[in-house]
């Protein structure tokens, strides 16, 4: 008999073996690289959560994003390059950074073009507006594609001491991103420009070397950068949009029911993401009052905005058209 048992239990092992094989071999799970350069507490998380977890749903499991915060796989640069190049499967970028490979981009960057953080989430809601910049990317990149559009909130200036006005940035040095909108609108405001990369901030503005950064309330806490700029101006001069990236190496690789999943999965962080992102912004704010940051909520935005509102539309037809497209309609929404 107990030969019997385990002839029985062999063959029942068999049959378990290899229905875990053949499920296994239908699935076909392939996981994927998601690449960002803010820790995963940040807005990027949030759209690196939504997109997964969508895709996974929609692929029943067969497709897993793993993802890879804090720059692991390198900064923006370097990471779209590696997107591009097929080495890296998805990707955030800034559309500051997303710049360097189409310099229409820059648009998104356009200062007082947003003008609430209601407009903002409304604005990257638009399918038209999120349309226009795909295109714009389909247009004048290779090698990669943005299937989504994403916010980090409104950016805002932080450094030793206030700035309660224009006038206080006469002669600071500020850390910009590196686009055309910003080397021009800084000057304007009567400040200095200085470009480095973004890992480089904290120790810039410890040492001096700058004056001024700006960024996103939660990106401003979730680096710790108030700990060397402990005073945040809320001049909410920019949005701080991103830019969902994959491959072409990848996209030309799926079925036409995977790209779909896909561009579904994207579609999902467009509509869910700013909302969620701009409600972190407000968390994060009372999080930095609570340990002692000077946050000025009131800073005199008009005397930025008067010298900034001439450029909007002469900036965006300087970049191209694309630009002043998805800059009208971006001011289009109500």
């Amino acid at each position: 008999m107990p030969a019997v048992h385990n002839a029985i239990r062999r063959i029942s092992l068999g049959i378990l073996t290899a229905a875990w094989i053949n499920t296994a071999m239908a699935q076909e799970v392939k996981h994927y690289r998601f690449a960002y350069d803010q820790p995963k507490t940040t807005g990027y998380g949030i759209a690196g959560d939504l997109f997964a977890n969508k895709l996974k749903e929609l692929s029943g499991g067969s497709i897993l994003i793993d993802q890879y915060p804090g720059a692991q796989l390198g900064q923006e640069p370097q990471v779209l390059q590696l997107v591009k190049a097929g080495d890296v499967e998805f990707c955030i970028s800034s559309s500051a950074n997303a710049a360097t490979l189409s310099p229409q981009a820059g648009v998104m960057s356009l200062h007082y073009l947003f003008r609430s953080e209601d407009h903002l989430v409304k604005a990257l809601s638009d399918p038209n507006v999120t349309g226009a910049v795909r295109s714009m990317i389909e247009d004048t990149v290779q090698g990669a594609h943005v299937i989504g559009v994403l916010t980090l909130g409104l950016r805002s200036m932080y450094s030793k001491r206030p700035i309660d006005k224009v006038e206080d940035m006469k002669g600071l040095k500020v850390r910009v991103q590196a686009t055309a909108t910003e080397d021009l609108m800084f000057p304007v405001y009567g400040a200095q420009t200085v470009h480095m990369p973004f890992g480089s901030v904290y120790t810039s503005l410890q040492t001096g070397v700058i004056d001024v950064a700006e960024n996103g309330v939660n990106v401003y806490l979730a680096n710790k950068h108030y700990e060397v700029a402990p005073v945040l101006s809320m001049t909410e001069h920019e949005a701080n949009n991103n830019l969902i990236w994959i491959s072409d190496k990848l996209w030309k690789s799926l079925s036409d029911e995977q790209r779909k999943w896909v561009q579904t999965a994207a579609d999902e962080v467009n509509m869910k993401e700013p909302a969620m992102a701009l409600d972190l912004e407000h968390q994060s704010a009372g999080k930095l009052k609570g340990i002692g940051v000077s946050v000025v909520d009131k800073v005199d935005k008009s005397g930025f905005q008067k010298l900034a509102d001439p450029y909007l539309n002469k900036l965006a037809g300087e970049l191209g058209p694309h630009a002043s497209k998805i800059k009208d309609l971006i001011l289009a929404v109500k």
